[in-house]
């Protein structure tokens, strides 16, 4: 890694903030996209979620990679491996042998589906996973080693012309595998890191709190940079969609720090469904018309249908029945009889329009004393803030969210997004310069010698640096030199 002038510092940082990377996820949970092109601006990245971590080689989108570039023609299109549940990673890092097989299998993948990249998202190196509790950490201690050397080896193995990003944990007590000591070994091999800083709240949890406050945000990513984390490199995460959880007590009075209802099995850690996620899609977020419902027919209810059960309990999924399934775990009420859960739906619309604003942590949280639920939410609000008091204030590379089709309501919060990308440090290139992400031609020269003409052509350049063009700072009234770092 080559060490930018002192001349270059400050130019560099103006370029991560108005330029920065818009990642984003998108999942075949919720496989809505914008059919309007000004719904999906300043997106430069498509993850697609997700690839199983043991069956790489031969996995294929739902949605085709030529789909997604059609609708994405100026972004690059990654696929995501592993995601929260998938526990088969340590089959891939066993050996010295199976760590190549997993990343020759990732090459193969990516010529196979032609996409640009690949992600990896392994929920946790080290432990804490899903299987937290039959296989404890103890068990994956050769994980924290192994985990460099994968990744090592995918690159190797997918060559420069490929991207390679990691999804890394929010929480601190996830970060097994990330220290002082592995960073440098991990940094290397990647061109983004995509910080999970939202759930920073979970099931494990036993009082509430903010699931990403922007405080909470701004300690995840110190404690990236202070085990060397390049900032250029490290992509914030939004979540688009709010969290709930069951507390043991009525929290009125003190709603943050409030006990919680277990919401795992203490033996298993399986979920207890006293706790969920939320998104942001048109289903969750308008108030349902009880007149404009009619009976199921075929066993399906919910918003998407607007049919309710002829007898028995309307599940989370849309599925009428009497288990405990159907009747347990975000019930839809308004869509059945008998649910014996709270009414998940009917006290979002309350956290909506009585939400109270936490302006010391900045984060958005509510407390349902009828349903004895405790939300925790971004607003669009939160979302500007940590622009400026992380995003830009760090001088991160980019910005990555959770996901596409989560936000798919009124697509609020991704324009947010790209309007606060679009800020920047209030630069503007001057007539014919280029202002896309593009990667130009190297130039490299010994020293910086920034001279900018009368047309502001772009001579100040350095050693692994890319040459682009003069941008204008409105702030200070200097032009600047845009320019690309070479991390090859």
């Amino acid at each position: 890694m080559h060490i930018p002038s002192l001349a270059l510092i400050v130019p560099l940082f103006l370029v991560t903030s108005s330029y920065a990377r818009f990642v984003m996820y998108a999942d075949e949970w919720h496989p809505t996209r914008p059919t309007n092109p000004r719904d999906r601006e300043g997106i430069d990245h498509i993850v697609l979620a997700f690839a199983p971590s043991n069956a790489t080689a031969s996995f294929q989108p739902k949605v085709p990679i030529s789909t997604i570039k059609e609708e994405f023609p100026n972004a690059k299109v990654m696929i995501a491996i592993g995601g929260w549940g998938d526990d088969q990673f340590y089959k891939a890092v066993a050996s010295e042998t199976s760590i190549t097989t997993f990343a020759n299998d990732i090459e193969t993948m990516l010529q196979n589906t032609g996409a640009d990249g690949v992600d990896i998202d392994w929920e946790y190196p080290g432990g804490n996973g899903i299987d937290y509790k039959e296989h404890p950490n103890s068990e994956k201690t050769g994980e924290i080693t192994a985990f460099p050397k994968m990744l090592a080896a995918i690159r190797s193995a997918i060559g420069k012309n490929k991207l390679l990003s990691i999804a890394v944990p929010g929480k601190e007590i996830d970060m097994i595998a990330y220290s002082a000591e592995t960073g440098p070994e991990i940094w290397p091999s990647v061109d983004y890191i995509n910080i999970m800083a939202y759930d920073l709240i979970n099931r494990r949890d036993t009082k509430t709190g903010h699931h990403t406050s922007v405080s909470g945000s701004e300690k995840v990513v110190k404690n990236y940079l202070s085990i060397g984390a390049p900032a250029e490199k490290i992509n914030l995460g939004f979540a688009y969609y709010a969290k709930y959880f069951t507390t043991a007590d009525y929290c009125t009075a003190s709603p943050l720090g409030c006990a919680l209802v277990p919401a795992e099995d203490p033996v298993t850690g399986k979920d207890a469904l006293t706790s969920g996620a939320w998104t942001f899609e048109k289903a969750h977020m308008e108030p349902v018309d009880p007149s404009n419902l009619t009976v199921s027919t075929d066993g399906t209810c919910g918003p998407e249908t607007m049919t309710t059960c002829a007898s028995g309990c309307c599940s989370q999924y849309g599925h009428c029945g009497f288990s405990d399934e159907h009747c347990h775990g975000a019930c839809q009420h308004a869509f059945g009889t008998g649910c014996t859960d709270p009414d998940v739906f009917g006290s979002w619309q309350k956290a909506m329009k009585n939400g109270v604003y936490d302006e010391e942590e900045g984060g958005e949280y509510f407390f349902d004393a009828d349903e004895m639920l405790f939300w925790t939410w971004d607003t669009l609000e939160t979302i500007s803030r940590k622009f400026e008091d992380i995003v830009r204030a760090y001088g991160l590379g980019g910005v990555m969210a959770w996901s596409l089709g989560e936000d798919s309501y009124d697509w609020s919060h991704i324009k947010r997004m790209a309007e606060e990308l679009g800020k920047g440090g209030e630069e503007s290139c001057p007539s014919g310069s280029s202002s896309s992400m593009s990667t130009p031609t190297p130039t490299p020269t010994p020293t910086p010698t920034p001279t900018p003409g009368s047309s502001h052509q772009c001579e100040c350049v350095a050693e692994g640096y890319y040459q682009e063009d003069w941008c204008y700072d409105k702030s200070t009234g200097e032009y600047y030199c845009r320019v690309y770092y070479d991390w090859t």
